[in-house]
């Protein structure tokens, strides 16, 4: 199994309008893969700018914020790069995509690392941060995922929630799930 690294992608419109995205970014020798699924904007914005940011980021609120419609978060230019980083990231690298393979539901976007610069130290994730980009990744698929299973997950990462999270991961926990029940009452309709 490949190295997956999860990120806060930015990517640009044909206009330079910015999007930021959570994604596992797939390690590939010393680049990476991006593997946006059909339709995304990420996907779009790729085929047009053949350029991305991977923002690495303790702040697990981008990551569930991204998926709940909480988008505006600060932004930084980048030195000679048209793609923008979060103004938070502890690090990002300034990705050129080098060649795409094409696939019926995730494109992948094979990228080499033209730079890779360290903004603030990483302290490491406690449990809680750990347990919201799980969580944020179930609602990114809770259109393909068996409820009992997102059910089953969240109750499991809960327990780390409740034992270990700060402010910070327990806003994000609150959207995520607020996002997973409002989801599961939409389809009841």
């Amino acid at each position: 199994m490949p190295m997956i690294r999860e990120t806060i992608v930015s990517t640009v419109d044909g206009e330079g309008r910015a999007h930021f995205a959570p994604l596992g970014i797939i390690a590939e020798g010393d680049g990476w893969i991006i593997a946006p699924f059909r339709p995304s904007k990420t996907l779009e914005n790729l085929s047009v700018v053949p350029f991305a940011v991977a923002n690495f980021t303790d702040d697990v609120r981008v990551f569930a914020g991204c998926l709940t419609g909480r988008r505006d978060w600060p932004t930084a230019a980048c030195e000679d790069f048209s793609v923008p980083r979060l103004a938070g990231a502890l690090a990002h690298s300034e990705l050129a995509v080098t060649r795409r393979t094409e696939d019926e539901q995730r494109p992948r976007f094979h990228c080499r690392a033209l730079r890779t610069i360290s903004h603030a130290p990483f302290r490491g994730f406690n449990r809680a941060q750990a347990a919201v980009i799980e969580a944020a990744i179930l609602v990114s698929r809770l259109h393909m995922l068996p409820r009992e299973k997102v059910e089953r997950e969240i109750a499991y990462l809960e327990i780390a929630v409740s034992k270990t999270a700060a402010p910070a991961e327990q806003e994000a926990w609150t959207w995520l799930t607020q996002a997973i029940q409002a989801f599961y009452a939409e389809a009841r309709r």
